[in-house]
């Protein structure tokens, strides 16, 4: 007879956490279904072809909540092929749905998908957009806001209403004249402007009620161009980014780079004494400056705001913007998606298994202008990497090291399940980089300017640094992360910045169990990750397999 085995403290708080979900919360199965087409529209006064999704740009808001299994049925109406990506959301060991192309065979024009995915413990404000072909450039994207369970307590009081408030620079010429630009190795020309919820100046509107206080979830949306967000004579208390609740602080304006996404409380005055007020949104490190601008509108207001826009930072005031980062802190003692602190997650006290640094930069191969990773710039396949490893073909690959000469190749890093990260981005280039990693959220501990070397790890923040998916890097300066690798699948490690990413700064990170490692004709399993979908696209060497 076997004895029976007490569970460990750890288990047992496990265990406590699964069941309250399932007492109080099963996860729920949401259905939407989008139709990807174009519309002619003109944000800032010149007419253009725009990406809409159900007619709608930007297109509608995906609510969702916790563990909830999300369910888009996508019909490409385009004349070209698509892929739709979800920009900081973490699919629980599903990298098939990621939607990038190493991971999905592109939907083919008049043709439906349907991406399939359960959240993890997660929540917040992210979005969503097109990840082939500059598609981004000609819009395509819309919000995310993923919910908390009702037994986890949010750590402020319940807003009065929410407002998606997505943000980005626009460029007037058609997306494909801005692709075959940099294809022939020109840069992309400054922004003709930006927007605000894909409008142009004073015509996104926000209407306040006096007292009452409101969520505005801001992500930037754009291809290139950090942004200064601030709104007239109405401070913002910043209270979560990209899933993660913050230490609250009051900020007049926030710097809010490429791909990021910020939930900031706003409380409306008592009394608007007729007046509205102007929501800027203005462009950073940029020789020109480019505003785009919206209207904070009171019930008894007589019209639009007058007189000088509220004052930002200055253009080039990169001080501002590094103290800003480094001034936001993780709020130790809120839980967000489980009933347990975010501070109980020690992740100063873990070893760490490898350590990467990644330098971006931009060279001459073959005689293209090209972004690199430690001098290689990502080159694409006509199968993708998750369908070649599925179906066990051959394709050499290469991990993004340091070269001698600048090189193309397929840059991909193995990991273990459970390795622990820890991975610099070094940027000798004049203009800030901005970088995600899909599939999970990671510790910013260090940031600063010149080289990194192994002395800077003496000032890590290894107690409260804030977790998220995108992370700034200045230029001439490094950031550091942290990152567990708790998320079985293929997942990418891309610039944020639309043309870097187009033209080769990417690499895939391939997390597989252990037990994978130990049997060669066991790549994939069903014990790590979802399995291959039922409807899953095949294409290139994979079409007839």
């Amino acid at each position: 007879m076997n004895p029976i085995r007490l569970l460990t403290s750890s288990e047992l708080c496990l265990c406590t956490c699964f069941l309250l979900v399932l007492i109080y919360r099963g996860w729920s199965q949401l259905f939407y279904d989008w139709t990807v087409s174009y519309s002619q529209l003109a944000p800032l006064g010149v007419d253009k072809q725009v990406i809409v999704i159900n007619g709608m740009f930007p297109g509608p808001v995906l609510y969702a909540s916790t563990n909830d299994v999300v369910n888009v049925n996508i019909h490409n109406n385009l004349t070209e092929p698509f892929l739709m990506t979800w920009n900081g959301v973490q699919m629980r060991k599903n990298s098939w749905q990621d939607g990038v192309q190493e991971t999905n065979c592109p939907i083919l024009p008049g043709q439906n998908w349907t991406y399939s995915f359960q959240l993890k413990d997660q929540i917040g404000s992210f979005f969503y957009f097109p990840s082939l072909l500059l598609h981004k450039a000609a819009g395509g994207y819309g919000a995310i806001h993923l919910n908390n369970l009702p037994i986890i307590p949010i750590p402020f009081p319940q807003p009065y209403k929410d407002y998606a408030v997505l943000i980005g620079d626009w460029f007037n010429a058609d997306y494909r004249d801005l692709r075959a630009s940099l294809e022939n190795g020109v840069f992309l020309p400054h922004p003709d402007g930006i927007l605000i919820n894909g409008l142009g100046p004073n015509q996104a509107r926000f209407e306040f009620e006096p007292s009452a206080t409101y969520m505005l979830r801001i992500s930037n949306v754009g291809l290139k161009t950090s942004l200064n967000f601030r709104i007239e004579d109405h401070p913002m208390l910043l209270v979560e980014t990209e899933g993660s609740y913050l230490i609250q602080q009051y900020y007049d304006s926030l710097d809010i780079h490429v791909g990021q996404s910020y939930s900031v409380l706003v409380t409306a005055k008592n009394q608007a004494n007729g007046k509205s007020y102007y929501m800027v949104a203005s462009s950073r490190f940029t020789i020109l400056e480019h505003s785009g601008i919206g209207v904070i509108h009171y019930p008894d207001a007589a019209g639009d705001p007058v007189g000088p826009l509220p004052l930002g930072p200055g253009l080039s005031n990169y001080n501002f913007s590094i103290e800003q980062a480094r001034s936001m802190r993780w709020d130790l003692i809120a839980s967000a998606a489980r009933p347990n602190p975010q501070g109980s997650y020690h992740y100063g006290t873990i070893p760490i298994t490898r350590t990467l640094i990644l330098e971006n930069n931009v060279m001459v191969i073959g005689s293209k202008r090209r972004f690199t990773i430690n001098g290689i710039s990502f080159m694409h396949s006509d199968t993708p990497l998750k369908l070649l490893d599925y179906f066990q073909l051959n394709e050499e690959s290469k991990y993004a090291a340091a070269a001698a000469l600048p090189s193309s190749a397929t840059s991909v890093v193995d990991a273990f399940y459970r390795d622990f990260f820890h991975i610099v981005f070094q940027n000798p280039l004049l203009e800030v980089q901005s970088w995600h990693i899909d599939g999970y959220n990671f510790f910013v501990v260090g940031m600063g300017w010149g080289l990194w070397d192994e002395s800077k790890k003496a000032g890590y923040n290894i107690v409260d640094a804030v977790s998220r998916s995108t992370v700034q890097v200045y230029p001439l300066s490094w950031t550091a992360i942290l990152m567990e690798l708790d998320n079985l699948g293929t997942w990418n490690l891309r610039s944020q910045n639309a043309e870097n990413w187009y033209l080769g700064q990417e690499l895939y990170i391939r997390v597989k169990g252990v037990w994978n490692w130990l049997d060669e004709q066991s790549d994939i399993s069903a014990r790590d990750e979802a399995p291959i979908p039922d409807n899953v696209i095949k294409c290139g060497r994979a079409a007839d397999l």
